[in-house]
């Protein structure tokens, strides 16, 4: 039974990583209100299908120019303060939020400007947060501190839209929005408190050249096919099965708006039992084929859910396909942070973002524009199958992503002999 539960002991081990982690508890809670606040909005104001999907679109390119320039930030400059910097800049997006709302006629295009201004911070923050673990805990404590932080944020997907949808439908949006600043202020507090992180080399040749610098990244990365891999399937996985911009007309038609919340949290419910159970990850070496056999469960499931009009079975296959993405992540993030040199991690950190967030974004637009040209079941089940074959295709293309071991994986085994030369020279001093 020790196996099949969640290792917490880098929380008690490492200060700096539970700083981190309860920051991230806080934000990710009250980013969860506006996540749902802001679709919300935009139907309220257009009820559009199209409209609220275009929220996807304007998001991409802020996301993609700020998130590669943030990976080259990232191994440039202090990772502390630049995820302090970021959420500071979030929250007062938030707070424009919040005062337009207030307005007694809220401007659309604000919601527009403000989730490409969220999108940019995203950008900037990400790589700086997905590579600052590796220097808080020890090599062989990164898959349970991995799986920690996807508990951190499954706690606030899972509360917050619940919590959101009740909320927002009883008191009104701003209420959503006020969460949500109030959640920033206290993360920024508790990120004052960690230790600065710096580089461990000097790069400020990476701030004099960053385009240089991020082609070296972009270089690096394509070198390696493990990791191509585990890009590609991430990204088909969620260009092609992810509905999230359909939850609120899909609570529409099966006559339960009141469940929107449940939509949106019903695959983090699905995450969140196998990041509980998580401990077994440590004793599962193929993480290639992990990820691959997880993201076809992810289409299969989603096409199911789009198979039911039964609220009850459509939430369960969500459930499921959430299980499935966890898997997936948690062996992706064993794979990032277990073989990429710390030089480049902040760079591979801005790849990795692109990754899994350019493919739900992409995907929210292809779910809006095929459920506008068909319908909403179409485009679900349809998107879940397209999963399913190109995620195939790629699995059987990239054969040293199929068959990455842990163990003997060169660059796995060369990161895990510097991380414990790191510890002795450490223990020595």
């Amino acid at each position: 039974m020790k196996k099949l539960t969640i290792d917490i002991s880098p929380l008690k081990k490492y200060r700096d990583f539970r700083l981190l982690w309860s920051s991230g508890l806080i934000s990710r809670f009250g980013s969860m209100m506006t996540y749902v606040a802001m679709p919300f909005q935009i139907k309220l104001l257009t009820n559009s299908y199209l409209a609220v999907s275009l929220m996807g679109a304007i998001e991409i390119i802020p996301l993609i120019l700020f998130g590669l320039y943030g990976g080259v930030l990232a191994d440039s400059v202090d990772r502390k303060k630049m995820i302090w910097i970021t959420e500071a800049l979030a929250l007062f997006i938030s707070l424009g939020l919040l005062v337009n709302s207030l307005l007694p006629h809220p401007h659309l295009i604000a919601l527009y400007v403000a989730g490409a201004l969220f999108s940019a911070v995203n950008g900037l923050h990400s790589p700086s947060a997905g590579s600052i673990l590796p220097r808080m805990v020890s090599h062989g404590d990164l898959p349970n501190a991995s799986a920690l932080m996807s508990l951190q944020g499954q706690f606030g997907v899972i509360t917050g839209p619940a919590i959101a949808g009740i909320l927002i439908s009883t008191v009104n949006v701003s209420a959503g929005y006020l969460v949500d600043v109030i959640s920033y202020i206290a993360s920024v507090a508790l990120l004052l408190r960690i230790q600065s992180f710096p580089p461990n080399e000097k790069n400020e040749s990476i701030l004099e050249t960053p385009i240089k610098s991020l082609i070296a990244g972009v270089k690096y990365a394509a070198s390696r096919r493990d990791l191509l891999g585990t890009y590609i399937v991430d990204l088909a996985a969620m260009f092609f099965a992810m509905p999230n911009a359909l939850y609120p007309f899909w609570a529409d038609q099966i006559h339960a708006r009141w469940a929107l919340g449940f939509f949106y949290a019903s695959g983090t419910v699905g995450a969140l039992f196998v990041t509980l159970t998580s401990r077994w990850i440590n004793t599962y070496k193929f993480h290639g084929r992990a990820v691959l056999f997880a993201a076809l469960g992810w289409g299969a499931a989603i096409s199911l859910a789009g198979v039911f009009t039964s609220l009850p079975l459509i939430i369960f296959f969500l459930a499921v396909a959430g299980a499935a993405d966890m898997v997936s992540a948690l062996f992706r993030s064993a794979i990032w942070n277990q073989s990429i040199p710390d030089s480049y991690r902040g760079r591979l950190a801005g790849i990795e973002l692109l990754s899994y967030s350019v493919g739900p974004l992409g995907g929210q637009m292809r779910a809006g524009s095929v459920a506008a040209i068909t319908t909403l079941r179409t485009s679900v089940i349809s998107g879940g199958l397209l999963c399913i074959g190109v995620v195939g295709i790629a699995g059987s293309s990239l054969k040293k992503f199929r068959n990455y071991d842990v163990t003997t994986n060169p660059f796995a085994v060369r990161q895990r002999e510097i991380k414990e030369m790191e510890n002795k020279k450490s223990s020595e001093d």
